[in-house]
């Protein structure tokens, strides 16, 4: 194929920066970046950020390949039929392949008076109008973080290790994805810190006011700042664009993360719902399904059959602070099991993986091709999942794969939270 080709990634996350590098090993092919921010978001160091201990980006000149055109715009609606994307500018980006890679934000909290009154952390903006808050209110002052999944116990213990008076309301039980062991571990350290946790069935928020917290069983808490960190959404740009989504807006795929609806969208990242059944939202699936898109591009562009996904997850890692961590092992049902590392080896792990992840991007950006993360030999996982989902066959060790099928939206199994 002699002419050139137009690939546009929508996104500069995880997911839109490894498909964006990824791509340019192809001659013949202009890459085309569509991110509303000049800089690249280090998202898992966002509670950092609050915290005011990093700055949470990474300049584009040192993750980015040089072939991918970096525009700093907004892309407000996808035109399949003209195969081209709108962007806040009034400026529309023709394509011949787009990559939908929009990533997750806050969800809307549907409690009343959180929208008006807490503070969600899950963009770059949202942690930065955070943080005069924080600065503004006395030392002394309570602190409540809403939501007990890693980024609420990040945020919770890092502001803790600075002397705030922090509350955490879990909504339930305290970092769900955690092995009973791991979560032990996880609540001695809060407490050594003097984060107050609030836990059990009673421990969901009814409402936000300005100075308080009020939960279900009619505790009013004092709360000079709330901090929202319970649920994520995705934007609605799909489902503007006319395309097929799931509940959460999430773009519908199939096993190639190719659109249900156009050969030439493909999606990644934490905005894609392959098969209906979108996997744990996090950049350790964000990089490899950017991976994964950017080769369903290549291989059609080639004319070949796109392989379909192989993607397994083995551990989650949440800070504790700046000395204290755990990483929580799991089996290949991303379930997890009895074996963690915590304490300041946690930590040490945990920071490693902040400082892989840009290290991965980056030598993709290099070398594009050279990441094989994404073609794990224990990926015949997901295809488990996938046929059981269908009734197609039955899983084995179904106890193990219950968090899996909750997270994937099966109404049968246990409730999870898939939080970053």
């Amino acid at each position: 194929m002699n002419e050139n080709l137009d690939v546009v990634v929508i996104g500069g996350g995880y997911a839109g920066v490894m498909a964006a590098n990824r791509l340019t090993q192809r001659d013949g092919v202009t890459v085309t970046l569509i991110n509303p921010r000049p800089d690249f978001v280090h998202r898992i160091r966002l509670h950092q950020l609050v915290a005011g201990n990093d700055t949470a980006v990474v300049a584009y000149r040192d993750v980015l390949a040089e072939g991918v055109r970096l525009r700093v715009d907004t892309a407000t609606r996808i035109d399949a039929a003209d195969r081209t994307v709108t962007v806040a500018s009034g400026d529309s980006v023709g394509y011949d392949y787009l990559v939908y890679a929009v990533g997750s934000g806050s969800a809307d909290p549907g409690v009343p008076g959180a929208a008006e009154f807490a503070y969600p952390i899950a963009t770059f903006e949202d942690a930065e109008r955070l943080r005069p808050a924080l600065d503004a209110a006395p030392a002394t002052a309570p602190v409540t973080v809403v939501g007990a999944g890693p980024t609420g116990i990040e945020t919770a213990a890092e502001l803790a290790e600075q002397g705030r008076a922090v509350t955490l309301v879990c909504g339930g039980v305290l970092g769900p994805y955690l092995h009973t062991r791991g979560r032990r571990s996880v609540a001695k350290r809060l407490a050594r810190l003097g984060v107050t946790v609030i836990d059990g069935s009673d421990a969901k928020v009814t409402a936000v006011t300005r100075d308080s917290v009020r939960l279900a069983d009619g505790r009013e808490l004092p709360s000079e700042v709330t901090i929202w960190t319970a649920g994520f959404g995705v934007p609605d740009l799909a489902a503007r664009s006319g395309l097929s989504t799931d509940s959460l807006g999430r773009l519908l795929t199939d096993e190639t993360l190719t659109s249900v609806d156009d050969v030439r969208i493909i999606a990644a990242g934490d905005s894609a719902a392959p098969s209906g059944l979108p996997l744990r939202m996090s950049c350790q699936a964000a990089m490899p399904l950017g991976a994964r898109a950017a080769d369903t591009v290549l291989s059609r562009i080639a004319g070949a059959q796109p392989e379909a996904l192989n993607q397994v997850f083995g551990a989650q890692c949440i800070s504790l602070g700046r000395g204290d961590g755990i990483f929580q092992f799991a089996n290949r049902f991303d379930a997890a099991v009895w074996f963690n590392i915590d304490g300041r080896p946690g930590a040490k792990l945990k920071e490693l993986v902040c400082k892989v992840v840009v290290k991965h991007l980056a030598e993709e950006a290099h070398k594009p091709g050279g990441y094989k993360l994404h073609r794990s030999a224990r990926g015949g996982t997901r295809q488990e999942l996938v046929r059981a989902a269908r009734g197609e066959a039955q899983v084995v060790a179904e106890g193990a794969a219950r968090p899996v099928l909750a997270g994937a939206g099966l109404p049968v199994f246990d409730e999870v939270t898939a939080t970053p």
